[in-house]
């Protein structure tokens, strides 16, 4: 029996990316829905179109009176990647921070409140962690949160809200948080894809303070397939970490992408550091990998290789 699957923010990098993945398993019909904002890969997702099982709705999830539009059909499940998620905008403006990622979360949970959906799975990030020093230990499930700046405080607190639905009304509801994602379809105001772009068309690459700040890198297909496994084997209540295990810093990352392109390291640029910056992020993956059989698969070399050839071969 085929089961509906409601994407929210499926025109972004990571919703489009599991799209993709997903529309291969004809046992899912998939509502897309996304108010197409300046990051949507809005050429992209016109390919999905010919599959006889997708569908897409333009949508703002923030604003109830369109989302109620949507459910026409009721969803085996809800799959949230709907965010704003650009720190550097966060600090320059945080309203459409707190109208997506916190109302939105909160409409969505409504509904399946009102029984519109059976489950919901929410994607969150390691941002909500805060920072970790050099020698601490990854982040793990258990780990409190510390939001320190604009858009990891609303991430958190779209987590907490979701959390609270679940220990007030007993949804079946599952939390994933993963850590930095790279690969195909970003948007290059990131790191990884700014610096490709740039690095390309001999332009400066901009490097926050020291460019010592640490990262923890996962390729976008090992996070989709992570997201699928605990939508298939998740178990309502619970958190997952999916992480990549490649720390690296920022400037390292600009230096492998600078080796691979051959192009110089004098293009690199420091900049004053961001406000609010944190230091290092690493994430423990232990518990999805005993409890759903999840690991990454794409070392962060042939990763990077595969990006960096994406973005080439559109320039």
């Amino acid at each position: 029996m085929v089961k509906n699957l409601l994407v929210t923010g499926g025109a972004g990098f990571i919703g489009s990316n599991f799209i993709s993945r997903i529309l291969m398993n004809k046992n899912y019909y998939i509502t897309n829905i996304d108010s197409l904002t300046y990051a949507s890969n809005k050429k992209e997702i016109q390919a999905f179109e010919i599959s006889n099982n997708y569908r897409f709705i333009k949508c703002d999830i923030g604003n109830e009176v369109e989302l109620n539009e949507v459910f026409d059909l009721r969803y085996d499940a809800i799959i949230n990647f709907a965010a704003e998620t650009h720190v550097d905008r966060s600090i320059l403006n945080a309203h459409p921070f707190i109208r997506t990622n916190i109302q939105g979360t909160f409409n969505l949970l409504q509904a399946v409140l009102k029984g519109k959906a059976d489950k919901m799975i929410h994607i969150s990030t390691d941002e909500v962690y805060g920072s970790l020093s050099p020698g601490d230990s990854p982040f793990t499930e258990q780990t409190p949160l510390a939001p320190n700046n604009p858009y990891s405080a609303s991430k958190a607190s779209s987590d907490l809200l979701v959390r609270s639905f679940y220990e007030t009304y007993q949804l079946p509801l599952i939390i994933t948080r993963c850590s930095n994602n790279y690969g195909p379809l970003q948007h290059t105001e990131k790191l990884i894809p700014k610096t490709i772009t740039n690095a390309l068309n001999n332009q400066e690459i901009p490097l926050y303070g020291d460019g010592l700040n640490i990262r923890d890198w996962i390729f976008v297909e090992d996070h989709c397939r992570g997201i699928e496994m605990v939508l298939e084997k998740g178990i309502a209540g619970e958190i997952y970490n999916i992480g990549g295990n490649n720390e690296k810093t920022n400037l390292e990352v600009i230096q492998i992408i600078l080796n691979q392109l051959n192009k110089d390291k004098s293009l690199i640029k420091y900049i004053d550091d961001r406000k609010g910056h944190d230091r290092r992020y690493a994430m423990n993956s232990s518990k999805i990998s005993k409890e759903v059989g999840w690991k990454p698969e794409v070392s962060f070399e042939e990763g990077i290789s595969r990006t960096i050839n994406w973005y080439k071969s559109r320039c």
